[in-house]
């Protein structure tokens, strides 16, 4: 016992005593290897969680929103462009995206207590989960929204009388945003009693022209 006891000591003084022989451009260099090592690590990490293959990991994405996603023109269209879910869901930028991430990870304590580990705790708590993503993108400015959908490159002239309106009345002005509208544009909306819909006014005849 006594021997573990010194051998435990011999190392903790070698291990805690400063180099003397190491040079102090030896020292950088593992440093700025460490570095490197833990950052690829790390970003290895990041965008592995910020893939498709891996929100729809677990059957309670699989199963209801990204099999809802199937059918919209975000999933399948003319072009072939797809969006994924980190597209609409993780901010392009590195700061908002870690911050994104952060804020997600709640999700890990719902999937550990069963939150909505079926399809019926999903209904139930459908609203409470879309408000919360309303309330995110609404503070944000739509940002997920206008990585691809910037108002400047919309050619007016090419929509609907409606929506050309719409879009230079209220998104071109900075008075809505664009989940103020589109709330149900990739997945099946809640019971939507009591939850505004949209622009609340627009002008006369604005539908017909």
């Amino acid at each position: 016992m006594r021997r573990a006891v010194d051998v435990l000591g011999t190392f903790w003084r070698q291990f805690n005593t400063p180099a003397k022989t190491l040079s102090l451009g030896f020292l950088t260099l593992g440093g700025f290897i460490a570095g490197i090592v833990f950052w690829g690590g790390f970003n290895t990490a990041l965008e592995a969680t910020n893939t498709e293959t891996f929100c729809t990991s677990c059957h309670e994405m699989r199963d209801n929103v990204f099999e809802e996603l199937k059918t919209t023109i975000h999933y399948s269209n003319r072009s072939g462009v797809r969006a994924t879910c980190p597209d609409c869901h993780v901010p392009h930028d590195w700061t908002d995206k870690i911050a994104r991430k952060m804020q997600a990870s709640k999700e890990v304590w719902g999937k550990i207590f069963g939150t909505i580990n079926t399809r019926e705790k999903f209904l139930d708590e459908r609203l409470v989960l879309a408000t919360h993503e309303w309330t995110r993108l609404k503070a944000n400015d739509s940002l997920e929204c206008r990585n691809c959908h910037d108002y400047d490159s919309m050619d007016i002239t090419r929509q609907g009388g409606r929506a050309a309106l719409v879009h230079r009345t209220y998104l071109g002005t900075g008075q809505a945003t664009c989940i103020d509208c589109h709330k149900g544009i990739a997945h099946r909306l809640p019971n939507m009693d009591g939850v505004p819909q949209g622009v609340q006014a627009l002008p006369a005849g604005a539908a017909g022209e």
